[in-house]
Order: C-alpha cells, then structure tokens, then sequence
C-alpha cells in the first residue's frame, strides 16, 4: 500500500523541538489564544504526530501534524496547534483531516455509537497580512444537522517584546525575528537600523539571563530558546549576512546549534552523578566562555566532564 509522507517547513522542526524539549513554554500559548487560565503545573500529555489519511484508492497518506495533546487539569482538554508561516488555501482542510483523525485515533464505540471528540484547535501565524482573518470555521452538514467549530488564529508579529515576557510567550522567541523580515534590506545598507536591531536582541539575551537567574526557565530552556532562534535565523535571513551575523553575534557570538541538548541527553544517559542542576550550570559557563568544542566533548567523556566541573564550579 502506497505511504506518501509529507512534513512541514524549518519553521515547523522548531516549533515541535520547542515542544519536545520545554513542552511547559506551551501552557502561556494555551492561554493567550484559548482565554484559559492554567498555572503551569499542569502535566501535559503529547500524542503521536503521525496520522494515517485513507485515501479514495485504498493508499494511504501519512500527515505530520505539528502537535496535539492533552491538558489535565480540573478537566481534561485535547488540543492541537499548527505552526504556519504563510496562509494558504489548504490550511482548512488540512486542520479538518488532522482534527478528524485525531478524534478518531481516541474515538470510543459504545452500545453502536461512535464517540469522538474534536480537540481545541488553532494556528500560530508567523506572517500575516491585513486580510488574514482572527479565526478560521470548519462547517459540516450532516443528516441531522450543521455543526461548525471555530479554529482560533494568533498572529506572531503582533506581539512586542514587552508583551511577550509580560504575558511569558517564550515560546514566540524564537520567531520574534519575523517582525522584521520587511526591514531587513534596510538593515543590510543602514548601519544605525541594524545597531537597533542588535539592541533589541541585547534585551531578549539579558531578559532571558535574567529570567534563568530567578529560576523561572531553566538554564536548558535558555539555550533552548537561544538555539531555536539561531535556527530560524539561519532560514529567514539566508541572504542578509549582516543581519544574520549582527544578531548572532550579540545572542552570544557563536550560538550553538543545539549542544545544549546533545550535553543533557548523552549526559543524563550516562547517569551523570552529579544532577542536571550542575550540567545545567556548566553549559551556561561554556557558552558565556564560547568554548563550543567542549561542550561538544564534555557529552561523550565523562573524565573530561569532571574536570570542567573543578575548573567552572569549584575554583
């Protein structure tokens, strides 16, 4: 039977990594788009990405959704959420193939009645343009009537800085650089425009160490969130070097492409004694020394680990 598999863009890898690696960056985004007022501490349980689409000719379509899952609170809630950086005409049907299959991966047949439940879907639009709407409706006529179900819309670039870390939408970081995507010309030939662009990133660098200094993120987190954001700088700035380059730079010089997660994955797999606590620690003192290599190295040799920790931690 034939699988035809189709995956999204690198704007969707990030999206999803954020998710896998700091699933709790997610509850501020419940919030804001769904007016829930959820504290946090809610344990949030993911479901499979893979959906298998039947199709007319008996093949079969594997779609890869950005993310669904499950809320337990008071009540439990199901919810999925795309990550979209252009509208298109297909994104309706898509989110109805999606919403339907992931009612039906949980659906439950009881005395000849098929029950499924449509989770609390919505879109994060990293562009928009004036005539993109605030909500998206899916409409169905059946036998016994017309149901319709709204898909809830957020708009990246209308978030400000502020807002995202008075309201903690870590999670838009990342794709923050989209608010300036028009500019970007203007910044490759105006040095000043780009100085105020780096000014901005200073702040999202200092909010962030700040924020980990409370210990409201975690040290992983932040280079989460940091990496995350060199990734999509990778991509939308392919062709504006100094863009590209001055924001790198003032996010921390070389900003590492995600060794904060080989460091904790590899280590904690070697049963690391001393706690992800300490390891957490070690990686931001290796970043701020930009000594990339041994962050690289301290995930494969245990030996070498410890004797950064005496140099970093102890002396």
């Amino acid at each position: 039977m034939e699988n035809a598999r189709i995956t999204g863009t690198p704007y969707d890898d990030v999206f999803r990594t954020l998710l896998n690696d700091c699933s709790h960056l997610i509850i501020p985004v419940i919030n804001e788009i769904f007016g829930e007022h959820y504290s946090g501490r809610e344990k949030i349980s993911f479901s499979p990405n893979e959906h298998f689409l039947n199709q007319q000719d008996g093949s079969e379509k594997e779609r890869i959704t950005d993310t669904s899952f499950i809320i337990e609170a008071e009540k439990q809630k199901k919810y999925h959420l795309e990550c979209q950086s252009t509208a298109d005409s297909s994104m309706l049907v898509r989110f109805f193939e999606y919403d339907t299959q992931i009612a039906l991966d949980e659906g439950e047949i009881r005395e000849n009645v098929l029950t499924v439940t449509l989770p609390h879907s919505a879109v994060l639009y990293l562009r928009h343009r004036a005539s993109t709407p605030d909500t998206l409706k899916i409409r169905m006529v059946t036998p016994g009537g017309t149901l319709e179900y709204d898909i809830l819309v957020m708009k990246c670039q209308r978030y400000t800085l502020q807002q995202i870390f008075e309201k903690n939408l870590l999670l838009l970081i990342p794709f923050y650089i989209f608010s300036h995507e028009e500019r970007f010309e203007e910044y490759e030939k105006d040095k000043a425009k780009l100085k105020a662009l780096q000014m901005e990133y200073e702040q999202i660098k200092n909010k962030l160490e700040e924020l980990s200094d409370q210990g409201a993120i975690s040290e992983y987190s932040k280079c989460t969130i940091i990496g995350m954001s060199s990734k999509v700088l990778e991509h939308i700035a392919v062709k504006y070097d100094s863009v590209r380059e001055g924001v790198k730079a003032v996010m921390g010089g070389k900003i590492l492409e995600y060794e904060a997660k080989t460091i904790k994955r590899e280590g904690l797999e070697q049963g690391l004694e001393q706690g992800e606590d300490r390891l957490s620690r070690l990686i931001s003192m290796l970043m701020e020394n930009e000594r990339t290599e041994d962050v690289i190295r301290a995930a494969q040799d245990k030996e070498f680990r410890n004797r950064l920790y005496h140099e970093f931690l102890i002396s």
